[in-house]
């Protein structure tokens, strides 16, 4: 899609070379996938440790924290590049509040504390493992937004090619391979 009030010469088409790419593809699948097993991580943590979080209101910021990944992954799928600062941006926020909540979970593994829907341990485990993952999260999406996915080129439409030649004077221009070479004897 090109941006509103961009013109496009007739016969020719936008094209988006850097989307073509098999590392962006691949770059690109990965924050999606990342964003995906994130989000699982914090709804898994979230609804397994409901009991004894500190008020719902918390719980409620995660999943709503996890939906917003989702939507994110939506939109990195569409090659939004826009949004990649941002997840960078929570992925930090995010190994922040798990590297505090880790020990917390892991303290509560003792006689006389209520029991979550989980046990402690795993709970603390699945969140010492977010850290790792959304440290992952962070440097992929950094590498996508440097991908440049936004780069927008004209080329010929195919079957077309001849419609070049058919140039203003003025869009026309010669190589300086074309023109030609005098010799400094002559």
């Amino acid at each position: 899609m090109a941006v509103p009030g961009t013109k496009v010469r007739e016969g020719y088409e936008l094209w988006r070379p850097n989307r073509e790419k098999s590392s962006s593809k691949t770059t690109k699948a990965v924050v999606a996938f990342v964003l995906i097993v994130s989000a699982i991580l914090l709804v898994v943590i979230t609804l397994g440790g409901w009991e004894r979080l500190q008020s719902p209101g918390v719980g409620i910021a995660t999943i709503v924290w996890a939906v917003f990944y989702v939507i994110f992954a939506l939109l990195v799928m569409r090659w939004n590049r826009g949004i990649l600062p941002v997840i960078a941006a929570m992925a930090v926020l995010m190994v922040i509040f798990a590297a505090v909540a880790a020990g917390s979970w892991f303290a509560r593994d003792k006689v006389g504390f209520d029991s979550p829907a989980l046990p402690e341990e795993l709970l603390g485990l699945l969140t010492l493992i977010l850290i790792p993952v959304q440290v992952l999260l962070l440097a992929v999406s950094m590498i996508a937004f440097n991908q440049a996915w936004q780069v927008e080129e004209e080329r010929p439409i195919e079957g077309r090619r001849g419609d070049i030649d058919d140039r203003d004077d003025d869009e026309a221009s010669t190589s300086w391979a074309d023109t030609p070479r005098t010799s400094p004897a002559s």
